[in-house]
């Protein structure tokens, strides 16, 4: 009885994940000028981060076969008490169009994500962040993203979201901060490669009507964060991120961490954002809960966080063998940051989430 007593105090022990053990990358490589993302092997010309989207993704240099490319644009706006959460993905095999709509103050949550199976690229998302348009639609729902280069306007709608009620959702994003974290890393296996903006601090206004229910996302309160990942994966992959953006003391601040996505011994996505400018960050380690309600850590070199959860939003999308399963924890982090002067900042009650998703695409 003992032996099991212990096995279960075990099991609830903060773990770090291992992809995020204190490596000390010696550099982070940043990349500072416009290069082709591929070469004509479908491989990174360079591996490494950027504080804006110079690489240059082109399709046609994308190879490792059809049913590798994974192409997504997801958007998180958070608002006081609420947030929308929308993602248009094609992962080749499996295509997702997803609203969430949760309630922090309630500590409640509703998820639909339609699936279209063997979309291969026809979604037609965008080659570039930096505008382009993403539609998708189907009996009864439909997700329109836009952008015109200066403005993003978010539209969904779904019939029966909740029940009988319907949603509808228009949010317009303005003010992009002038840098934001960009990364190139490859996986080990020719034709690899994982590449990702996340545009964080993104000013929010608009409605979510849900029935005869309308919530305001007011700009001085609601902010958003773009994540546009575009890529060759392996089958078999997990990751792990957590981001966040708001004010300190009336200063644009947000961070962005991760691993999980590809050989990062160039370069991490680890970084703070702060007055519109990046600050880079090596490592950082996650601890994660047996728990996922528990409190969650967060350390590195000029990283010390931890996040009090108050709501799990969890979905899984696809059916064996193609499957996506995640668990994206909102809470609030508190904790300490040092920018690249030195200069520490504290972090106090500033919702955010931290996920961990597998996938099997």
């Amino acid at each position: 009885m003992r032996a099991r007593k212990q096995e279960a105090a075990g099991a609830l022990r903060p773990r770090p994940h291992r992809c995020a053990e204190m490596r000390r990358v010696p550099v982070q490589h940043e990349i500072t000028k416009p290069i082709p993302l591929l070469d004509d092997r479908g491989n990174l010309t360079e591996p490494g981060w950027a504080r804006r989207p110079l690489p240059v993704y082109d399709r046609s240099r994308v190879k490792g076969g059809p049913a590798r490319r994974k192409e997504w644009d997801y958007y998180l706006v958070m608002g006081d008490g609420f947030a929308l959460a929308l993602t248009i993905a094609d992962s080749s095999c499996l295509g997702v169009a997803s609203i969430s709509l949760l309630d922090f103050q309630e500590g409640g949550q509703v998820t639909r994500s339609p699936v279209r199976l063997l979309p291969m690229g026809a979604t037609g998302l965008p080659g570039t962040s930096q505008r382009g348009n993403a539609a998708v639609s189907g009996r009864g729902y439909a997700l329109l993203f836009h952008n015109d280069g200066q403005n993003r306007t978010l539209t969904a709608h779904m019939e029966r979201f909740r029940e009988d009620q319907t949603l509808d959702a228009h949010v317009i994003l303005t003010e992009a901060p002038p840098e934001s974290m960009v990364i190139c890393t490859p996986f080990g296996k020719p034709g690899h490669f994982h590449y990702n903006q996340k545009i964080n601090g993104l000013r929010a206004q608009g409605t979510v009507r849900l029935g005869e229910q309308v919530r305001r996302f007011e700009p001085e309160t609601a902010f958003g964060t773009l994540d546009w990942g575009r890529g060759v994966w392996t089958w078999h992959n997990t990751w792990y991120w957590a981001s966040a953006s708001g004010r300190l003391d009336g200063v644009p601040f947000g961070f962005n961490l991760g691993c999980g996505f590809g050989d990062t011994s160039a370069a991490t996505e680890n970084a703070v954002f702060y007055d519109g400018r990046v600050h880079k960050l090596s490592d950082v380690a996650f601890s994660l809960p047996g728990d996922r309600m528990a409190p969650w850590t967060f350390t590195g070199e000029r990283c010390a966080l931890s996040m009090t959860p108050v709501l799990d939003r969890s979905a899984c999308a696809g059916a064996v063998p193609l499957r996506s399963e995640q668990h994206q924890i909102f809470g609030r982090f508190n904790g300490t940051v040092v920018l690249d002067d030195g200069t520490p900042l504290r972090v106090r009650d500033l919702m955010g989430s931290a996920e961990k998703v597998e996938n099997r695409w």
